[in-house]
């Protein structure tokens, strides 16, 4: 099985790089698929999962590992990164729309249909969600879309698992009314991504 994530977080805070190769190799094909269900852009997800580990890189040294798995505390980054690209992205939109003659132009590259199939199912799962609070579309979409459990998406948000609880329900519950697309057969948010990115 290998080193488990302890183990390797202390070579990281110790400045091996082979370590943190590690724990991407481990964990980076979860985090994409978050970032993923965040953003409904394959290059976005790619760069924030960048991001991620850059920053699990620069802040080894102040990070004690609390869970088995350093899981958790990536996707906590991954959130603050997303919300932060998303702001970003925002204020270079309305600047664009100030300026005369200068309409913004979106990236257009030559991904495979396979990507753009997805995105266009994500972006559809990200529509759904628009009436949902900043908060309950957190949980929705680590513990419903990306299956973290309750404690694993606590741990992501920084919150208590109680609020976690309450916040899916209130998000089920928005979804089964105003987004019914969204759910399976058995009344739960589809999970697309890890059928599709596995």
């Amino acid at each position: 099985m290998g080193e488990q994530d302890a183990e390797l977080w202390e070579r990281c805070v110790d400045g091996d790089p082979d370590a943190l190769g590690s724990l991407f190799d481990r964990h980076s094909d979860a985090v994409f698929r978050y970032c993923l269900s965040r953003t409904g852009s394959w290059h976005d997800a790619e760069e924030l999962v960048s991001v991620t580990f850059l920053e699990a890189w620069r802040q080894r040294k102040g990070l004690t590992l609390q869970r088995d798995s350093l899981l958790p505390w990536l996707l906590g980054v991954a959130t603050n990164a997303a919300r932060n690209k998303a702001r970003s992205i925002r204020r270079h939109e309305q600047f664009l729309g100030r300026l005369p003659h200068s309409p913004f132009v979106p990236d257009h590259s030559t991904a495979a249909d396979e990507r753009l199939d997805t995105e266009r199912l994500v972006r559809e799962l990200l529509d759904g969600t628009a009436g949902l609070t900043d908060g309950e579309r957190d949980v929705t979409l680590l513990c419903l879309m990306n299956g973290l459990t309750y404690e694993e998406t606590a741990t992501s948000l920084g919150i208590r698992i109680g609020t976690v609880r309450s916040r899916v329900h209130r998000a089920k519950k928005k979804l089964r009314a105003a987004a019914p697309h969204l759910l399976d057969h058995t009344g739960e948010p589809a999970t697309i991504l890890e059928s599709r990115l596995s």
